[in-house]
Formats: C-alpha cells, sequence, structure tokens
C-alpha cells in the first residue's frame, strides 16, 4: 500500500454469519478525488463505510486511511475524517449550535476559531435562523444538514457519506452535491459518496459499482459508459450491474 492515498482497500472481506457483506473489495481514493460508490440497497455501502470508519474490522484485506491502519492510528485517522452514516446521530434535544459546538470540542477546536466554523456552516445549508431551534423541531430535510454540517465541522481530509441526501428535496439535494465537488476540487479533499441515485455521481471524477458486495465496474462517468456501450451513466449502471 501506498501513504500518497487518502484511502486504499485491498481484497476486504466482512462476513455476518453465513451472509458476505463485502467479498473481495479493493478500492482507492487520492487527494481531492469526489469518488461516487453506487449500488443497490443491499449491496454492502453501509458495511463498507463502518469498516472506513473504524467501527468493524474486516474478517480479512488490508485497510490504509492516510497511509495507517485503525488498529495502530485510529484517533489519528478520525481526527482528519468527516462521517455522514446513514441512520441520524445528532442529538436530537440539543439545539443546532450545541450539536455543531460539542461536535467541534471533540476535535479540540474552541472559541471564535469554532464560532465561526458553526455560522459559516450553517451559512452554507441555510441553517443561520435555526441554530438556537432544537434538532427534533426540525423537518428530516433540515435534520439531514445538520448531519453533514456536523461531518464537516474539523475541516476534514476525507469525507465519507452513506446516502446524505436522504430526506433532501431535489433542489437541495442537487445543492448539496454540488457544494461537495466544489469542496473537493478547490480543498483537495476526498470524498466517498454513497448512493443508489446514479444522477448524484454523474459529475464525479470516479464511480464505483458495488452490487451484492463485489465491485464490477470502476472509472470514471465517461469511462464507463464507453466500456458499456450505453448512452448515458444510467445505462451503464443497468448493463454493468446486470
Amino acid at each position: 500500500m501506498t501513504g500518497e492515498l487518502v484511502l486504499e482497500m485491498q481484497d476486504v472481506v466482512k462476513r455476518y454469519g453465513s451472509v458476505t457483506a463485502l467479498d473481495g473489495v479493493s478500492l482507492s481514493i487520492a487527494p481531492g478525488r469526489f469518488v461516487g460508490l453506487l449500488g443497490p440497497n443491499g449491496a454492502g455501502k453501509s458495511t463498507l463505510f463502518q469498516i472506513i470508519a473504524g467501527l468493524f474490522a474486516p474478517d480479512s484485506g488490508a485497510v490504509e486511511v492516510f497511509g495507517m491502519t485503525h488498529r495502530d492510528a485510529g484517533s489519528d485517522i478520525r481526527r482528519r475524517m468527516g462521517v455522514v452514516f446513514q441512520a441520524r446521530s445528532v442529538d436530537l434535544d440539543m439545539s443546532i449550535r450545541a450539536n455543531l459546538r460539542f461536535h467541534g470540542r471533540l476535535f479540540g477546536l474552541g472559541g471564535r476559531v469554532l464560532d465561526d466554523r458553526i455560522d459559516a456552516l450553517a451559512m452554507q445549508f441555510g441553517l443561520e435562523d435555526l441554530l438556537k431551534r432544537p434538532v427534533r423541531n426540525l423537518s428530516g430535510g433540515q435534520q439531514r444538514k445538520v448531519e453533514i454540517a456536523r461531518a464537516l465541522i474539523n475541516d476534514p481530509d476525507l469525507i465519507i457519506m452513506d446516502e446524505p441526501s436522504a430526506g433532501l428535496d431535489t433542489p437541495s439535494r442537487r445543492a448539496l452535491v454540488e457544494d461537495i465537488r466544489r469542496l473537493a476540487a478547490n480543498n483537495s479533499v476526498a470524498v466517498l459518496w454513497a448512493t443508489h441515485l446514479v444522477d448524484e455521481v454523474e459529475g464525479a471524477d470516479d464511480v464505483i459499482m458495488l452490487v451484492k458486495g463485489k465491485v464490477v465496474a470502476t472509472g470514471s462517468p465517461a469511462t464507463l459508459i464507453a466500456d458499456s456501450g450505453g448512452g448515458d451513466l444510467v445505462d451503464a449502471y443497468s448493463r454493468l450491474t446486470a
């Protein structure tokens, strides 16, 4: 493995009893790349994210994040990573500001630096007038925006996002994709964006197609379209995962 990559996985296997969730998965992500992880529900995307985040260890295979392993340098990896899980994980009874401030302090942020970071993220996601409101009183889409803002509070070098647009309306979903793509391009942030919606990754630098725990295709959208003989990425996805 090479330390030049933000994330590298080789032949990763994860089983739950008789069910193989990941079956020899290999992938890599370089700094500044927006990578789409595209697959149907049940493909193994969430298991993959839990392993990258260090919540689970693979049964076999190797995983390095920033050239390190969770076993040897878990704290160092977490300081440089932002995670948006599919399931909600914010405190519903705390305000938006309290949630973001608590999470920021876990990364050693405080004072004016943290307050400025919270205000900037609230402005970015249209939450600036809601910062004092308990998360429980927000719409599902607004709660999702709080989750995403929280994942960005530590200015991470790698962001992994599991179905991050869940609960967002179409304009907000598109705006989020563009925001994260710009973040990757302008700040050399690596992004792994998991989704079952093809249109969210049409503008990705690379797309990894995952089906039944296996990587069945990988490459730029243009390459995948050309390799499949399809007319667009939706067509390519249907053909390559058939």
